[in-house]
């Protein structure tokens, strides 16, 4: 009776799992976001200045994250279209247009950040000249999106393999580096350390949330979604929390461990910090060249993966909000041809880094505010609409963040003038 009553619940296992796997897989693309190069610049200088102290930020980022990524993959799974669709179908035109404008924009940033992410690896690692690390970066990107062509699978364990090396990287330089328990586990009680903490706090929350990434992740949940029936849509909500909490707290530890191996291994160093260069050596100058080159492996394949999403975001948006597509060479020249034209200028890689962040944080409430307004819709949404609890949960993450961003635009405008 009991090795019949195993059975059939190793059945019922077997039946959910069955279920849910069709569904897995949308959170892992989106989550690479969440390790782009701008990341590695944000959590190096804050291990870097403030030793273990805003440990707290990356895990509160991270849940922030979880909970937005999951509310756009639900839209996906309810109304079987993107954000961007939506909103064309939901607000009048005078509001569609600017909210395009904006959103291709946001693209333009996106792929400035990971294509110097990946042109300063380059240069890192072979000396490559910015621009034409830049333009590689821009080419290997393209033939990783040329996977999509051949199923969503196929490009999932693509960016799956990148989200691996970026890990296997990160996990190569916490065992070398001399972490501190004591001080990672106090890093957990929130607290600042005078205004300079405050502002890269700021900083790291604020950009907590992409608005590609938001735009992106309905679109790849949607799309499973043609033909299915009301019990294989609440499968794919299941999964979709598995995915999203897996997905997101991946991305979660790599930024975590960015910050406490800058923590650990270079608080001490007295000299500057803020390039992606001089983080790079000061690593092998303490813990080896091993370090160093687990480093720029991770930092390139960021640029590579984060760059192909990113144009992969820009066509769901174009999609979206115009009902055009734009063959996919030309819509990576679109977002691409800045980037190049930045890096041909010779403007300072880092210097760019932060430009495109301010860019993306003016992007954010267009994306944050429609997709808590959508999915809190019954008519919208149906039978998955929004709790109360979770449309309060959303509007004041959403509201935390939107504040943070102004804050970090001001504050970046003060610093500039």
């Amino acid at each position: 009776m009991v090795e019949e009553g195993v059975q059939v619940q190793r059945e019922r296992s077997r039946s959910r799992l069955a279920a849910t796997a069709p569904f897995l897989g949308p959170a892992l693309v989106t989550a690479i976001a969440y390790v782009d190069p701008g990341n590695f610049a944000t959590n190096v200088s804050a291990g870097a200045e403030y030793g273990y102290l805003l440990v707290w930020v990356v895990l509160v980022s991270n849940v922030m994250a979880m909970l937005i990524q999951y509310l756009s993959a639900k839209l996906g799974i309810a109304t079987r279209r993107s954000l961007a669709a939506v909103c064309r179908d939901r607000f009048p035109r005078r509001v569609v247009v600017p909210l395009w404008l904006q959103a291709e924009l946001v693209a333009i940033a996106t792929d400035l950040a990971e294509v110097v992410g990946g042109a300063v690896a380059l240069q890192i690692l072979f000396g490559t000249p910015l621009l034409v690390g830049g333009t590689i970066t821009a080419v290997g990107a393209f033939a990783l999106l040329t996977l999509h062509t051949r199923g969503a699978r196929t490009f999932q364990a693509a960016i799956a393999v990148f989200l691996g090396v970026i890990l296997l990287g990160f996990a190569c330089n916490v065992f070398l580096s001399d972490v501190e328990p004591k001080g990672l586990i106090e890093g957990v009680v929130p607290r600042f350390d005078g205004t300079s903490s405050v502002l890269l706090a700021t900083g790291m929350l604020g950009a907590t949330v992409m608005p590609h990434a938001i735009y992106l992740h309905g679109a790849l949940t949607g799309a499973t979604m043609a033909g299915r029936t009301a019990d294989q849509q609440g499968a794919a909500l299941r999964a979709q929390r598995i995915d999203v909490v897996v997905a997101m707290t991946c991305a979660g530890v790599m930024n975590l461990a960015l910050l406490v191996i800058a923590a650990a291994a270079l608080a001490s160093q007295t000299e500057d910090l803020a390039t992606l260069q001089a983080a790079h050596g000061a690593l092998g100058e303490v813990l080896g060249p091993a370090a160093a080159l687990a480093f720029a492996l991770s930092l390139l394949a960021s640029g590579f993966a984060a760059s192909s999403v990113g144009t992969l975001a820009g066509q769901v948006v174009m999609e979206g909000f115009l009902r055009r597509r734009l063959p996919l060479a030309l819509r990576r020249l679109v977002t691409l041809a800045p980037a190049l034209v930045v890096l041909g200028l010779g403007v300072d890689p880092t210097r760019a880094l932060v430009i495109s962040q301010v860019v993306l944080s003016f992007g954010i409430p267009f994306a944050l505010v429609p997709l808590v307004m959508i999915t809190a819709s019954k008519q919208l949404m149906g039978t998955l609409v929004n709790r109360r609890i979770t449309t309060l949960l959303a509007s004041l993450v959403a509201a935390v963040i939107v504040v943070l961003n102004l804050v970090l635009v001001v504050e970046t405008a003060r610093g500039n003038g």
